[in-house]
Formats: C-alpha cells, sequence, structure tokens
C-alpha cells in the first residue's frame, strides 16, 4: 500500500497573490487605470505563485459613494438651515436693539406727558399729539410697566422710598414716581418706587388701674 507523500519541511509552498481588480480604489475613491489582461485559466506550474484574484461590484462601489455623498448633502444642508437661523436671530436683535434705543430717547417726552395728563393739562391739539405719539412707540415693542399694588421687583424696580405698613404681606409698590418701560424682554428703564414693607402693628398696651 502506497503511503501519502507528505512535503518535506524545506519544500517550498506555492505562493499566494491576491490581484485586486477592482476599478475603483476602496480607499480613495478614485478610478484605477485598466489593468493587463488576465493570465490564461488553468493550474499554475509548481514554481510560479497562485494568483488569487477580487473582481469588484461596480454596484456595490457605487452605492457606497452615493451613500457618502448623500451624507455630506444632508450635514450641508443642517449647518446651513442653523446658519440661516443665527442670521435672523442676529438680525431681531439689531432692529430691536435700534428701535429700543430711539425709544429710550423719547422717555422723558413721555414723563412730560404723563405729568400733563396727571395735571389736567392734556387738551385738545396737544392731547392728539401725545396719543398717537404713545401709540406709535406702543406699536413698536414699548411698555410701560409699574403699579401701586403690585409686588416689589429689584431687577425692575428702583427704590427710592422706604416705609412699614402691617397692611402688607412683604415688600410692595406704594406709589409710582417714575415709570419703567420694557422694549420686549429687554429693560429700557426701571421704574422709580415707593415701597413698603410688613411691619407688625404694635401690641395695645393695658392701661393702668
Amino acid at each position: 500500500m502506497t503511503e501519502p507523500r507528505h512535503a518535506a519541511p524545506d519544500e517550498e509552498q506555492p505562493q499566494v497573490v491576491v490581484n485586486d481588480r477592482r476599478r475603483i480604489d476602496p480607499e480613495t475613491g478614485e478610478v484605477r487605470a485598466p489593468a493587463h489582461a488576465a493570465a490564461e485559466e488553468g493550474a499554475a506550474p509548481a514554481d510560479e505563485p497562485v494568483v488569487a484574484e477580487i473582481v469588484d461590484d461596480p454596484s456595490v462601489e457605487l452605492k457606497v459613494q452615493l451613500d457618502e455623498r448623500t451624507a455630506d448633502l444632508q450635514r450641508l444642508t443642517a449647518e446651513y438651515a442653523n446658519y440661516r437661523k443665527r442670521v435672523e436671530r442676529d438680525r431681531e436683535a439689531v432692529i430691536n436693539n435700534a428701535k429700543a434705543g430711539v425709544a429710550g430717547e423719547l422717555l422723558p417726552l413721555l414723563d412730560d406727558i404723563e405729568r400733563a395728563a396727571a395735571h389736567g393739562d392734556l387738551t385738545g391739539a396737544f392731547k392728539a399729539v401725545a396719543d398717537k405719539l404713545v401709540s406709535t412707540l406702543a406699536k413698536t415693542g414699548l411698555e410701560p410697566f409699574a403699579h401701586e399694588g403690585e409686588a416689589f421687583d429689584p431687577t425692575v424696580h428702583e427704590a427710592v422710598q422706604h416705609s412699614t405698613s402691617p397692611d402688607v404681606d412683604g415688600p410692595t409698590v406704594t406709589a409710582v414716581l417714575r415709570r419703567g418701560y420694557k422694549f420686549g424682554d429687554k429693560l429700557v428703564r426701571p421704574a422709580l418706587v415707593a415701597v413698603t414693607e410688613y411691619e407688625a402693628a404694635p401690641a395695645p398696651q393695658a392701661e393702668e388701674n
């Protein structure tokens, strides 16, 4: 019976060489130059390397490239949308700041109109002009605030007078000395107010016999 032949330890084994015939380089994405003609079919001689070929599938490579380009386009679209929103916010902030600056210059005139109305001097044509000015500023976003009886808020009120009373539950605006104004969320001018804080009434003293 014939014994199977085993390769000697020092006998050279066939060398396997891989030829990558994909037309598109998977790393760079570029089209490769045409490869040389394939060798004729048949077993390679013992002293020649065994060649294994990798044949690419163009549809797979194209799909990979399409997915990458789609992802790039989606990213650019999102970045552009964020850029437009940021530009729009900045534009609105500039416009609002400009309006608030103009309104701030007119606040002394509004104070004069309010004082004239309190003294009964706001009549006739002067009243018509004053009403139109106040209405126009209100349409642009200027809002007056501070009224008697509201809670004192140090972020928008500036207390210039203080008193105590048992008739209030906490710091309360009891007089408005100068109206405050806001433009949207922006404080144009704080209100000058008198503040009354709570203080318990003194206990009645017992009558002496």
